[in-house]
């Protein structure tokens, strides 16, 4: 049936043909990334609607306002990108939703580029579409993060190692150290990937060449030489980050057995829409499967042993230290499974499964956005989220409205819940720098002497019990504050949503020259406290 479609195709067949026509033309694919992340763009603007930002979207923005080889929490790349964005697209929901399906977009884009060393035509196609019917380049991507930020930087590094490997070129060996760079301080977790190029090589029948050449030094050194700022800043500051990172360990050997079995299964699970359209597609090929593997070209090889090494290192190493290992982490690797099943097979695909496949990954996509995103937006207007971002605008206004009219001036610094602190600086108009979550602190400690110094407002939710006893603690130990409590409610297109009390901590900057009336609340409100 797929040869007689190939040869006799309907008429409605004949579009997608003419478009796989010009795969190689170089128009192609571009086209189908630019159509996916249009496509996904438009449905995180329906479905989000009333919902506001990720919170991880909404860190990422925050960090990024300040320029720094390393952060508390997390490693800089994920604050650069972010960065780097609003320095030409505008600071709204739109825009963020945009650059997360961007960077999606990108990394198919990398993908393709390893794709194309080892098939031409329609092949190239079938290994991105069987990816985007995987969630890792939707809806893990639009919560921008320290692991969204990997999606393209692993295909990129990975297509530079294979180049580093295949020629032994300086070019190509610099670019792998800087990639690999890249991708550490995008999230430390990228450590696997950099152990699974050695590993790969290692493993390689012409690991003789590779590593009597200049390549791979080279890398090693200029990798080193582009991570010695954050090392630096690691030595420091001390290494807060990091230190962040192996909280992840918890010493305890059974509980990582069953975390390593869950990051199997997660990815597992990942794949199984892909995995079932591909064994639709190979019928009874699939038992062509040992003798494809064994006439595997040198870079699919390769391209296998990183793959493997991405599963095994970070199992092993969660099994050694009893560590947390979400599946979530290794979701920017789909694509070394993808690629070395699809282009290591050796019989012709015929065009009719790629346009079949292309119809479910554009159905798929119409689905979400004209079903799906409706009645998700509605849903979480009535129902809400727990992080409470359907709420993040409104809090953000209402507090930033309050200060200036209880001093006069600008807020210029904001705290409490760190999720609630990350939205007020995207959403209020005078985007006031964040005074350090109090959650990510060893103790609940004070807000930094120059956020008090200034002026600060803290928001809590009313149901955030430790927040609440935070900031109870902190209203005896500064000077005068004032502490006012309102509700804010969500709305979907001038549709009201479920509502929630805020409450807020307002610390007076020391020289405000705000309105009379406001010394006498913040005495007020000081006297109540002790």
């Amino acid at each position: 049936m797929a040869e007689r479609s190939d040869r006799a195709p309907a008429r409605w067949r004949r579009p997608f043909l003419r478009w796989l026509d010009c795969v190689e033309a170089g128009w192609a694919v571009p086209l189908l990334i630019a159509c996916f992340v249009a496509v996904w763009t438009l449905y995180l603007v329906i479905a989000y609607a009333g919902g506001g930002l990720h919170p991880d979207t909404l860190e990422a923005w925050a960090l990024g306002r300040d320029f720094a080889w390393g952060y508390a929490k997390h490693p800089p790349l994920m604050g650069w990108v972010a960065a780097a964005w609003t320095s030409v697209f505008p600071t709204s929901d739109w825009s963020l939703q945009l650059m997360a399906m961007a960077n999606a977009g990108l990394a198919l884009f990398f993908v393709d580029l390893i794709a194309r060393q080892f098939v031409t035509g329609h092949k190239r196609v079938l290994v991105l579409l069987l990816l985007m019917l995987t969630p890792a380049y939707q809806f893990h991507a639009q919560r921008f993060n320290a692991n969204a930020v990997q999606l393209a930087i692993w295909p990129l590094a990975t297509w530079c190692f294979l180049r580093a490997f295949e020629t032994r070129g300086s070019l190509w060996a610099i670019a792998v150290g800087c990639t690999t760079a890249l991708a550490m301080v995008g999230k430390y977790y990228s450590i696997f990937l950099v152990a699974s190029f050695a590993f790969a090589a290692l493993a390689h029948p012409a690991r003789r060449a590779y590593f009597t050449s200049a390549s791979p030094w080279i890398s090693i050194v200029v990798g080193l030489a582009a991570l010695s700022p954050h090392i630096h800043w690691l030595a420091t500051t001390g290494a807060s980050s990091f230190t962040y990172a192996l909280a992840h360990a918890n010493g305890i050997a059974a509980s990582s057995l069953i975390e390593a079995r869950t990051f199997v299964l997660g990815l597992v699970a990942a794949m199984g829409v892909s995995a079932v359209l591909w064994v639709l597609i190979a019928g009874t090929r699939l038992k062509q499967l040992p003798a494809d593997f064994a006439a595997m070209s040198p870079g699919l090889r390769l391209l296998f042993y990183v793959a493997i090494g991405t599963i095994v290192l970070p199992v092993l190493t969660s099994l050694a230290m009893g560590s947390d290992l979400p599946s979530l982490w290794a979701l920017q690797g789909l694509f070394l499974f993808v690629i070395p099943v699809i282009c290591g097979a050796r019989y012709p695909i015929e065009r009719f499964y790629t346009v079949n496949v292309t119809v479910i990954v554009a159905g798929v996509a119409l689905a979400a956005v004209l079903v799906a995103a409706p009645i998700h937006a509605v849903h979480r207007n009535d129902q809400g989220y727990e992080e409470g971002r359907n709420l993040y605008a409104q809090a953000a206004r209402e507090v930033t409205r309050q200060w200036r009219e209880l001093t006069g001036e600008p807020l210029i610094a904001v705290g409490g819940d760190g999720s609630l602190a990350y939205a007020t600086a995207f959403y209020s108009p005078d985007h006031p720098n964040n005074a350090g979550p109090f959650e990510f602190e060893d103790t609940l400690g004070l807000p930094r002497k120059a956020a008090l110094e200034r002026g600060l407002a803290a928001l809590c939710f009313r149901d955030q019990e430790i927040c609440i006893q935070w900031m109870d603690w902190v209203s005896l130990r500064v000077g005068p504050v004032v502490r006012r409590e309102f509700i804010v409610q969500a709305s979907l297109w001038g549709r009201p949503g479920l509502s929630r009390e805020v409450v807020v901590l307002m610390v007076p900057p020391q020289d405000s020259k705000g309105p009379a009336s406001t010394a006498d609340e913040f005495s007020a409100n000081r006297r109540g406290t002790e």
